[in-house]
């Protein structure tokens, strides 16, 4: 897509999606870095329904060390990988209140020095915790920004930076979501229902198809 092109693809998203925000559920800094951990390779819906009864007995990271990786992983059994991240849930928290005094730090660098946070995991808190301009790239992002044009690349780090380029610093935090919103929605991974996308003008995806199948 040319500039003008990304310009009125967000501005036809925005209008589809005009109160973005993450669908995972957190009160803090702090649950949202354990939410977004537990979400990797698996659904935002899936870890909505265990975090509740978890974040009731463990708040914060002084908590969830103290609890410990078994009885964390008792909580998240119904989350892929469970075992791990139960290791990882807990590493992380004492790694907080060892190195930054219980407090996620608003740094990409110390965030991925975290047992099991990546630089998707990073972004997501500096975008959705910090307000930051940070573009976490998920499966979504990097699906609709190759299949689109709006920012095209063979790696999920490619798109970062590409999407950095070309969206306007203002509207990164709002088109994260956008892109994952419709992703995940609307420009699915073996059927994107285009007939019901509200960018499709802008859109160069080469086999687009506008009308929607007979149920």
């Amino acid at each position: 897509m040319t500039r003008p092109e990304v310009t009125r693809f967000l501005a036809d998203l925005s209008k589809a999606w005009p109160d973005p925000e993450t669908e995972l559920v957190f009160s803090s800094p702090y649950q949202l870095l354990v939410a977004t951990a537990l979400a990797a390779q698996a659904t935002d819906s899936s870890v909505n329904k265990a975090t509740p009864a978890l974040f009731a007995v463990a708040p914060g990271p002084k908590e969830m060390a103290a609890l410990g990786e078994e009885a964390v992983g008792a909580y998240i059994k119904t989350i892929g990988l469970w075992r791990n991240k139960a290791k990882n849930i807990v590493a992380l928290s004492r790694d907080l209140l060892e190195r930054h005094n219980g407090e996620v730090p608003a740094d990409r660098d110390a965030l991925e020095a975290l047992p099991g946070v990546g630089r998707k995991t990073a972004n997501v808190i500096l975008n959705v915790a910090y307000g930051l301009p940070a573009m976490p790239v998920d499966t979504h992002c990097y699906r609709l920004a190759n299949r689109t044009g709006l920012a095209r690349g063979r790696t999920v780090l490619d798109v970062e930076n590409a999407l950095e380029a070309r969206i306007p610093c203002e509207l990164l935090r709002d088109s994260h979501h956008w892109l994952i919103l419709q992703g995940r929605y609307v420009c699915k991974a073996r059927r994107p229902e285009c007939w019901r996308c509200a960018a499709t003008k802008d859109c160069l995806y080469p086999e687009k198809e506008m009308i929607a199948p007979k149920r």
